[in-house]
């Protein structure tokens, strides 16, 4: 049985394991062993995108509007494939400025601007403050549901319960708690938040598994397969639109504004850019999440219709809330467990969207909301502190509190008018503003801080009207009259039909009206107005992120400074200590011995604003190392003349690294020729020393028969015929090898006569047998022959063939055992052409042995003069010969098991085509 205190006490032991794994994370972080440093943990880290709106919501979408609920996946999908341009720009850019938060993104880009930046986080926290109120919805709601196990009872509206009585508030209080403890430890938001990511991959694991673990129950438990469920739905004329993209009135436009919604969403969404920029690693982890990232959203949503067909069929007629079909049908099936699982895999991606979402806002709230404060009032009461960190985390700590209450009260006012989808649309609406400003100010150097304020502004006013304020009207907390008949009844101010627009959703008809004004006064103010000096320095800075050729930060910046002040100023806000070691690293990355030794010039200055802007934000770094260094103020016309010197600089780099490509292209070519001349003078050598040792054997043999039969003039008959016969015989060798070495000098060169007749291949081999026979018969050696009764006809150099033949048998005989030995001859021909095979039982070649011959083969030089026992120039030669008429030679051995040597002449040149290949 399934109580209340149950669930809570197995809720709270899944945060303790998430503490845990945060704890973790943080331990290996200070230990130096990083845990997120990681492809695949960034990859799912970018799966906090999946919320409870994905775990619950979309299957309630897909039983209104069947496939309609794919574009909120789909979009994600597509953009992810841009990626490697686009967030890899935003994560450098990051990186380079230390940026803390899309807030931070914009007001840096456009001047460092404290309005700008205020701007960004008011429509933040106001645009996703419904979205934190659909997980504070998601998890109360289930809760609810299954507390009552084994009864299915759809919660009351949160209206009818009592503030203190009312769980959600519970929830949202124990939410804050675990994000100041592992989010907000340290002032520096550009210091990974490890522990905390290494636990939102985790929770992006655990919901992902319980989802697909109940999507097969239903499918396969319930049901008997997707066949099964799709069949029985189109049995039922109520379901069988679902089945199409038309369903819900989900037509054309909308598909397409909510696929554009949730592509501008996954970038821009507080969340994700602080998983996916901030909390980034390394930027070659984008290679995995690219594939990674798009494959958990299809295993994540393979089960969403069939648990939508699923519930429809079991629920028809019974009130139940299709945003709550992953929970109850285990429960309907009295599958407890299974249900308090579901309920876990839900609080579990309400989590992680939490968590990571309120740490963004709350970096962004203190650094562009209370910062700039302080700054206006000159901390009147904050003069006397040295360490401003505490005050500053206290700030976060608090903003953190405010939003998940501000959450909870969306939830109370007007949560309960709409569904859980209806409620995320509402803030992809809202952060889809930061589209024109983020994007144009990463690619167009023209966009200025009053094109981005005009923008921003008035895209939010749009959304503003035609969402937010509809969704408190559905609510009764405004007049129901605003929406049917307009702001002071003026038909043309329709929320839902602004300006008499119709046929839209509202949410596609908001989408419209707000991106046309966002980007329309964008680009128009833009370009109504140069970009200042500031401005013109900050484009180039982010646009050109990716060239090494662009001026540094510190080149926009000139006059005086002191480390003494630079020092204190940093210490503030980070700490005395913490300060001393920054600056003691920049020192000693500078060849310097310390702090001591450090010169305060434009790049000290430049790196104790971006150190500081790590803290309270770009902006508010600006106005403060300005407060402590007199910095000369430059021109519009000086920075426009830094930016032509970089431009020159990049066209002279353009040109040296072509320059650098053509030498490396030489280069390689000269490495190319000396290696060919080394090899060429190391076959030279090879070959002279085959020459050598080949022609010596001979004459030493003539030599030392010659000698005895000078010495001994008793020697009788027999034996001086013998000795003589011996002579003879080597005589002939060495003619024939200074034959064979002509020969080749001749067929190297090119200068070989060929005498090109029609060969019969049997007659060839017949031959070379027939002059061979006497060798074979003194070692006693069997010689077997294998040839066909017929085989076309070659046109070739009759002689050469012989020879090659005459070579491959006396390289055998050679290596087998005297009255012991055995070569096999074969010859056969199919459609590659006639192939001859000479085969020993010798001891044949050893795998190195092997690897040497045939590397000399592939490198077409002597391919047995490396061979231990020494096979002579026959090889080489005969090599050479059979690969002029277009063929190939090779060997094949075993160890211990002889060898085969192997020469293939094609057919093409045969003269008998009538002859058929057996």
């Amino acid at each position: 049985m399934l109580t209340g205190s149950t669930i809570a006490a197995v809720s709270f032991a899944y945060l303790l394991l998430l503490f845990a794994v945060a704890y973790v994370g943080d331990k290996r972080a200070d230990a130096g062993r990083s845990l997120i440093a990681n492809p695949t943990i960034y990859a799912l880290s970018l799966a906090v995108y999946c919320t409870t709106w994905t775990y619950y919501g979309s299957v309630g979408r897909a039983a209104v509007s069947g496939l309609g609920f794919a574009p909120i996946f789909l979009g994600p999908t597509l953009v992810v494939s841009l990626w490697w341009f686009v967030m890899l720009k935003m994560v450098r850019i990051g990186k380079t400025h230390r940026i803390t938060s899309i807030a931070d993104f914009i007001a840096s880009r456009y001047g460092k601007s404290h309005l700008l930046g205020g701007l960004v986080t008011v429509i933040a926290v106001l645009g996703v403050i419904p979205y934190i109120a659909l997980q504070l919805k998601a998890v109360s709601s289930s809760f609810t549901i299954l507390a009552s196990y084994p009864a299915i009872v759809m919660p009351a509206k949160a209206g009818g319960v009592s503030w203190m009585g009312d769980t959600t508030l519970y929830i949202a209080l124990i939410m804050a708690a675990f994000t100041i403890l592992f989010g907000t430890r340290h002032l520096d938001a550009t210091e990974r938040h490890e522990g905390l990511v290494a636990a939102v991959a985790f929770e992006s694991l655990v919901k992902l598994v319980i989802f697909i673990a109940v999507g097969l129950y239903v499918t396969y438990g319930i049901y008997d397969g997707f066949d099964d469920i799709f069949a029985r739905a189109s049995a039922r004329p109520a379901l069988q639109a679902l089945m199409t993209m038309g369903a819900g009135g989900n037509g054309y436009g909308n598909w397409f504004a909510m696929t554009l919604l949730s592509m501008l969403a996954v970038m821009f969404l507080p969340r994700q850019f602080q998983v996916a920029v901030v909390e980034n690693v390394n930027e070659n982890h984008l290679r995995r999440a690219i594939w990674l990232f798009p494959l958990y959203l299809l295993l994540i949503n393979v089960f969403v219709l069939p648990i939508a067909l699923g519930g429809l069929m079991h629920f028809a007629g019974q009130g139940v809330d299709a945003d709550t079909f992953v929970l109850t049908l285990p429960m309907a099936y009295g599958h407890g467990w299974l249900a308090l699982l579901v309920f876990i895999g839900g609080l579990s991606a309400a989590t992680g969207m939490i968590i990571v979402e309120t740490i963004a806002l709350s970096t962004m709230v203190c650094n562009d909301l209370a910062m700039p404060l302080l700054l206006r009032y000159r901390w009147v009461a904050l003069q006397g502190r040295a360490d401003l960190s505490g005050v500053l985390l206290g700030i976060r700590r608090g903003a953190i509190v405010l939003i998940l209450l501000l959450g909870y009260l969306y939830f109370r006012l007007a949560g309960e008018a709409h569904a859980l989808v209806s409620i995320g649309l509402i803030s992809f609406a809202a952060v889809a503003q930061f589209a024109p400003a983020m994007l144009g100010g990463m690619y167009w150097r023209g966009g200025t801080r009053p094109g981005a304020l005009a923008g921003l502004a008035g895209g939010f006013g749009v959304w503003l009207y035609t969402l937010l304020l509809p969704s408190f009207a559905k609510s009764g907390w405004l007049p129901a009259d605003f929406i049917q008949y307009g702001l002071f009844g003026l038909t043309a101010l329709k929320p839902h039909e602004l300006f008499g627009l119709t046929g839209l959703d509202p949410l596609a008809h908001s989408l419209f009206w707000s991106m046309l004004v966002n980007l329309g006064a964008y680009v128009c103010v833009s370009l109504c107005r140069q970009p200042n000096a500031v401005e013109a320095g900050q484009a180039t800075l982010f646009v050109d992120v990716f060239k090494q050729s662009r001026p540094d930060g510190d080149a926009f910046w000139r006059g005086s400074a002191r480390v003494g002040d630079l020092l204190p100023l940093i210490g503030r806000f980070i700490g005395p200590e913490r300060a001393h070691q920054v600056f003691d690293d920049y020192a000693r990355s500078r060849g310097m011995a310390g702090v001591e030794a450090l010169q305060a010039d434009a790049g000290l200055v430049h790196f104790a604003e971006t150190t500081l802007a790590g803290a309270i934000g770009s902006a508010s770094a600006r106005v403060m190392v300005a407060s402590v260094v007199k910095e000369e103020p430059l021109g519009l016309d000086e920075v426009m003349k830094l930016l032509d010197e970089a431009s020159q600089v990049r066209a002279y780099s353009r040109q040296l690294e072509q320059k650098s490509l053509e030498l490396e292209a030489a280069t390689r070519e000269l490495r190319s020729a000396n290696a060919r001349l080394q090899e060429l003078d190391r076959l030279k050598d090879d070959f002279m020393s085959s020459v050598t040792h080949e022609l010596r054997t001979p004459l030493t043999s003539i030599r030392a028969f010659s000698e005895m039969l000078l010495d001994d003039p008793k020697i009788d008959l027999e034996e001086r015929k013998r000795f003589l016969g011996i002579i003879v015989s080597e005589t002939e060798r060495l003619t024939r090898l200074v034959n064979q070495v002509l020969d080749m000098a001749k067929i190297e060169s090119g200068h070989a006569e060929w005498h090109n007749g029609e060969v019969d291949l049997i007659q060839v081999v017949e031959q070379a047998v027939a002059s061979t026979s006497q060798l074979f018969k003194d070692k006693g050696v069997a010689l077997v022959l294998a040839l066909p009764d017929r085989v076309p006809l070659l046109v070739a150099d009759r002689d050469r063939l012989v020879q090659v033949m005459l070579n491959l048998l006396s390289n055998a005989v050679k290596f087998v055992a005297r009255d012991a030995g055995r070569v096999e001859v074969t010859l056969s021909w199919g459609e590659a052409g006639l192939r001859v095979d000479v085969r020993d039982n010798g001891p044949g070649l050893s795998p190195d042995e092997q690897a040497v011959v045939f590397e000399k083969f592939r490198q077409g030089g002597n391919a047995m003069t490396d061979k231990p026992q020494g096979t002579g120039l026959g090889l080489p030669i005969s090599r050479q010969i059979v690969e002029h008429y277009g063929g190939r030679l090779w060997v094949e051995s075993t160890a211990g098991d002889g060898a085969t040597f192997s020469f293939l002449m094609p057919c093409g040149k045969s003269t008998d085509a009538n002859v058929e290949a057996g």
